[in-house]
């Protein structure tokens, strides 16, 4: 599965590179389209299950540092994803105005009959800067904005996006958990409900 990450992000370019670390390319709707269309498999793991389940993980391992994945992560890991930076205010939900670039690409994806009527969880995710459960509450809002600039903004039904954080719960690169990469917005195919 191609893995796609935002690596760069200015208020001129939009940048993606793959996992495998390819020269970089101008982000398009039709690589999110890639990334995501083709869900096959049936996951019965519900946003509410997954926003619990990072919830828990802070109460069951406290401390400065999330132990490692969650084990409902591993099951969405090898669905139809893709990863991008939309970037905030500082220690805010409001999406900077260069994002909505960027969230409008979404919307177009997601508008296209590739994927119209597969349901998404847009997951926000921190790096490990701060406290654990703030990052997990600022996720989760941060979702939510994302959610609600699909919807509104840019017309995608939401009945088909759901908002889950994880804070630094999911960290993209564990080895280095203040890094950048960490900081990022994942959407997940979840197929047809």
């Amino acid at each position: 599965m191609k893995k796609i990450l935002l690596a760069g992000f200015s208020a001129a370019i939009l940048a993606v590179s793959t996992v495998a670390g390819s020269a970089q390319t101008e982000l398009s709707r039709n690589q999110i389209i890639n990334s995501l269309q083709g869900a096959q498999q049936k996951v019965d793991v519900s946003a509410d299950d997954l926003q619990k389940a990072a919830f828990e993980n802070i109460q069951k391992y406290p401390g400065a540092n999330s132990p490692g994945n969650l084990p409902l992560w591993d099951k969405l890991a090898s669905l139809r994803q893709f990863n991008i930076e939309i970037t905030f205010d500082f220690d805010s939900a409001r999406i900077k105005p260069s994002s909505y670039e960027a969230v409008g690409l979404i919307a177009d994806a997601l508008h296209t009959p590739y994927l119209q009527g597969q349901t998404f969880y847009i997951v926000g995710h921190t790096d490990a800067k701060g406290a654990r459960e703030y990052n997990l509450e600022l996720s989760i809002r941060r979702a939510k904005a994302i959610r609600e600039a699909l919807v509104t903004t840019f017309q995608v039904p939401g009945k088909y996006l759901f908002a889950v954080g994880m804070g630094e719960e999911q960290l993209r690169d564990p080895a280095n958990p203040d890094a950048a990469v960490n900081r990022r917005v994942q959407l997940i195919n979840v197929g047809y409900r």
